[in-house]
């Protein structure tokens, strides 16, 4: 085989490796519903009182901003601090002030805060609010139960409740229940009608959210960021050029909605159907979103409740699997899953153990490069078979120059006469590119390994590899050393290796690991560790197949 087409293969590859990341992740196109343009600039779906029962549809409004509301008193805002997290709930509106993780920081800095995954202000509204069409608004001033509530190992679970008066007779009431050692919190909801009048409302939750990706690692600019939602079986993660214009809303038999980066999630789950519909609207910076339930009507002295499942926390996939609701979709490994996730499982089975993701991915590619161990050795044998007949194939392509048809022919029975397979050397290689892309995806996705540290001065395996020399170098800031010897060991790797290629060729082979090189600059450490020890692997295999080559050389 030529060696022209193996780099090309090799580019072609890696170009796709760079490019995944651009076309692929987080392009799954929802199946949508489009707003009608007059609906834009308010809300669609109106309450009202009404003089009998009637049957309404399922109706979605369009996200618009809260107004600016006066109390007469200055609204509470309610510490809940349990050994996960520290949230802050407001009296004005009843939702989610701040909900900073303490197991998780803002950035790899030694002061950093714990991960706050509310990033907007009360300008830009706040999340968990709730409206019952135009009669129960979102800015409702609810008087608590409690000033604070601190969970620990002895309060393991508490409830706060809230209590607002509405217009029209109708009260709300709602009830968090928390639980110290998980990050699901339960929410339930009751609109009471004390009028004398039949009323009916539509239900809605309202979420806002801004991106929360970690701004201290390079790869996560690739990744997706913003609402999510798994309906009617299939995970939708809606980029925000597909709602700029106008709302966008997703229908059906709905699991979970919320906003998602990639080690982080905003969810909430509906629980008895509670919810059908979900609207979003915003940019990339600013998304505004509208979960919603069925109108509903209410006679008078009825109550109605609708319950709901909030999870704020880090997406762990284990974890997440036993919250149920299909929560753990949120983690989307897209096409190489089937891969993807046995590998995050020996990655934390290694850790169990070692308690060092570094070690854990030194193992993972030692099991992976055995398991593929025979099939590389094939192909490296191949190459080696291959490079014995190239003065051969010189001197048929120098006989048969003008005559291309006869010289192909010559090559095919060269072959066979030496039964050499011309695809032996490059099968091996196309064969461990999913294994490579699922690996890249878990490295770079799995939450596991944000902020965690391997050896030296490689503390965040997440991130790219620099040691610090105590001055900047110029678009690097230090050096990568890892990423170097990455290099180094893939050029060593290379002048090992067989070749049938011609001077031309052998030259142009000369600059892939400078290629590669540049490449991986700012890949997370942890996919360069693999990529590392794997060329170090593929070394000692070339040595002993170039020894035992030898050994029966000399023999014959």
């Amino acid at each position: 085989m030529d060696n022209y087409r193996a780099f090309l293969a090799i580019i072609i590859s890696f170009v796709i490796l760079v490019g995944y990341q651009y076309l692929f992740v987080g392009f799954d196109k929802p199946a949508t519903v489009e707003q009608p343009a007059q609906q834009q600039t308010g809300v669609s779906t109106k309450s009202a009182v009404v003089p009998q029962t009637t049957a309404a549809p399922v109706v979605t409004s369009p996200v618009i901003s809260p107004p600016v509301q006066a109390y007469d008193r200055k609204p509470k805002e309610i510490t809940i601090e349990t050994d996960l997290y520290t949230a802050i709930m407001s009296e004005d509106g009843g939702g989610i002030k701040s909900f900073i993780l303490k197991e998780y920081k803002e950035t790899h800095a030694k002061d950093s805060q714990g991960m706050q995954l509310v990033k907007t202000d009360a300008t830009q509204g706040t999340s968990l609010q709730f409206s019952w069409g135009s009669i129960v608004g979102m800015q409702l001033l609810y008087d608590s139960d409690k000033e604070n509530l601190k969970l620990s190992g002895d309060l393991n679970k508490s409830e706060l409740r809230m209590t607002a008066q509405a217009a029209n007779g109708l009260t709300v009431e709602r009830v968090y229940s928390f639980t110290n050692n998980s990050y699901l919190i339960g929410l339930s909801i009751k609109v009471k009608n004390a009028s004398s009048a039949l009323v009916q409302g539509l239900p809605q939750l309202h979420l806002v959210d801004k991106n929360f990706l970690g701004a201290d690692s390079p790869a996560q600019k690739f990744m997706f960021a913003g609402p999510a939602a798994y309906v009617n079986g299939e995970l939708h993660e809606v980029p925000s050029k597909e709602f700029k214009d106008g709302p966008k809303t997703l229908q059906g038999t709905i699991d979970w909605v919320g906003y998602e980066g990639n080690y982080f999630l905003s969810g909430l789950l509906p629980i008895e159907g509670s919810g059908v519909s979900f609207t979003m609207q915003g940019n990339d910076d600013l998304t505004k979103m509208i979960f919603a339930g069925s109108l509903d009507t209410l006679q008078p002295g009825t109550e109605k409740e609708y319950k709901y499942n909030v999870f704020y926390g880090p997406k762990k996939l284990t974890m997440l699997k036993e919250l149920g609701n299909n929560l753990d979709k949120s983690i989307n490994f897209g096409w190489f899953d089937v891969i993807a996730k046995p590998t995050l499982w020996l990655l934390n089975w290694f850790y169990k153990y070692l308690h060092n993701y570094g070690v854990a991915i030194i193992l993972v590619t030692v099991l992976f490069k055995g398991v593929f161990w025979p099939i590389s050795q094939k192909g490296m044998k191949s190459m080696k078979n291959m490079q014995k007949l190239q003065p051969k194939m010189v001197k048929i392509k120098e006989k048969y120059k003008n005559d291309p048809t006869k010289m192909n022919q010559e090559v095919m029975n060269l072959y066979k006469t030496y039964k050499v397979n011309p695809l032996g050397g490059c099968l091996p290689m196309v064969m461990q590119i999913p294994v490579f892309f699922a690996l890249y995806k878990v490295l770079l996705m799995g939450i596991e390994l944000r902020h965690a540290p391997f050896m030296l001065w490689i503390t965040d395996l997440s991130a790219p590899d620099r040691l610090w020399l105590g001055f900047d170098i110029p678009y690097l800031g230090g050096l990568p050393v890892l990423t170097l010897l990455m290099g180094a060991s893939m050029f060593f790797q290379q002048k090992l290796s067989p070749s049938t290629a011609d001077p031309t060729q052998a030259k142009i082979m000369m600059f892939l690991p400078v290629i590669f090189t540049f490449m991986f600059l700012n890949f997370a450490s942890g996919l360069v560790l693999y990529w590392f020890v794997n060329n170090l692997l593929s070394i000692l295999q070339q040595v002993i197949i170039n020894r035992d080559t030898k050994k029966a050389e000399a023999v014959a």
